[in-house]
């Protein structure tokens, strides 16, 4: 019974010795702004009246082609709190092509200055794409660009 609890323990100690690393080496912030849409590549029916255009900035835009969700940090640079924010997505072609063009809404809660991580579906439902910003995949995918318009907020009424 000895030898055995002997063995049970030199084992333990092996593996504790050898233990595994999980972090990740080399990892950088893409903190870069994401491309505004100009007001004249926009229909400028579907624009809200009262939406400062600059009220809300993108940036650090992360998307890879495994993804199936589109990630990036949405800064509020309004006076009032905000409840969503409603967006035009432009997704081109690093030679301009646009591939797709989509309205999202995105529920976040954003209070004057601030700033939050916000996750959307992806409109790459293939896996066929991502994004030139981050790393390159090892699998076949086509890098993309992506641009943005704010055409809308919600704020909320009360507490």
């Amino acid at each position: 019974m000895r030898s055995v609890l002997c063995i049970f323990l030199g084992v333990l100690a092996v593996l504790a010795v050898a233990r595994t690393r999980t972090t990740q080496k080399q990892l950088h912030s893409s903190a870069a702004i994401v491309q505004t849409l100009d007001i004249t590549e926009v229909d400028s029916v579907d624009l809200t009246d009262g939406v400062d255009p600059d009220g809300i900035v993108m940036k650090g835009y992360s998307k890879r082609a495994a993804d199936s969700k589109e990630s990036f940090f949405l800064t509020s640079k309004l006076k009032h709190r905000i409840s969503s924010v409603r967006l035009l997505l432009r997704y081109s072609a690093m030679d301009g092509t646009v591939l797709h063009e989509r309205r999202v809404v995105v529920p976040v809660e954003l209070k004057p200055g601030e700033t939050r991580l916000v996750t959307i579906k992806s409109f790459d439902v293939q896996h066929l794409f991502y994004y030139y910003g981050g790393n390159k995949p090892r699998k076949s995918a086509t890098p993309y660009k992506v641009a943005y318009r704010l055409t809308g907020y919600d704020i909320p009424v009360g507490n």
